[in-house]
């Protein structure tokens, strides 16, 4: 029996050499990851927001670690960050919700990145040719500000980028903090909105004050560097 199992995988390797690449085999099983988060978010039903507070009560003392360790994981699973931020808001009210929303975007892009550049780098990095090249060295050589302008744009979910960036040559640290001040804004701006659907007569409405103040930072943000790449395209002609 286990002769015959290794000619049946000698075999295969010999007629699909590509399949059995180390670095194909960790892509794959990335996408299969991503697909299979993709399948539960559509079939596995979604929690009921008004007993979300409850639920933090009985928590008691380890409700904070549970909002940051779960939502954590609820992004890397593709759950969208507006229903964490809204539900952080309804359990820890607006400013701690907004805290631990933030703490939870930080975690869960460290891990996404993570699982990205373990699974997809080396397979992008051998495969890469001609403008997707010159894609790969731009992130390469993204600062902070970069980040942020690629978290603004509506391009994809929260986990879905730090899984996307993971496989490119980014560097982890101007990514976490890109993601983090990026998060800033509508982590106040949710939470406050997650408040007042469960306590709408406790509601600091000054909690919403940080949203707007993170807003014109990213509108100023954006428009260095729309002139940065301006300038930058002139000094090329």
């Amino acid at each position: 029996m286990i002769p015959a199992v290794r000619r049946l995988l000698h075999h295969w390797r010999s007629a699909y050499p590509a399949a059995t690449n180390p670095s194909v085999v960790r892509f794959s099983l990335l996408l299969l990851l991503i697909a299979g988060f993709g399948v539960a978010l559509v079939l596995v039903p979604h929690p009921d927001p008004t007993a979300l507070p409850q639920f933090g009560d009985r928590l008691g003392d380890l409700a904070p670690v549970a909002g940051v360790l779960g939502g954590a994981l609820l992004l890397v699973a593709l759950v969208p960050r507006t229903f964490i931020t809204l539900a952080a808001g309804a359990v820890f009210g607006a400013l701690e919700g907004a805290a631990y929303a933030l703490g939870a975007a930080l975690l869960a892009a460290a891990i996404g990145f993570t699982v990205g550049r373990v699974l997809g780098r080396e397979f992008v990095a051998e495969r890469v040719r001609g403008r997707l090249a010159r894609l790969d060295r731009w992130f390469t050589r993204q600062s902070v500000l970069g980040v942020i302008t690629v978290r603004l744009l509506p391009i994809s979910g929260f986990g879905l980028v730090s899984y996307g960036y993971g496989t490119t040559g980014a560097r982890i640290l101007p990514f976490l903090v890109g993601s983090v001040i990026a998060s800033a804004p509508t982590a106040f701006g949710y939470a406050a909105v997650g408040a007042a659907v469960t306590n709408p007569g406790e509601v600091n409405w000054l909690a919403a004050t940080p949203a707007a103040l993170g807003f014109i930072a990213s509108a100023v943000l954006l428009t260095r560097w729309w002139h940065a790449e301006r300038r930058h395209r002139a000094a090329r002609m």
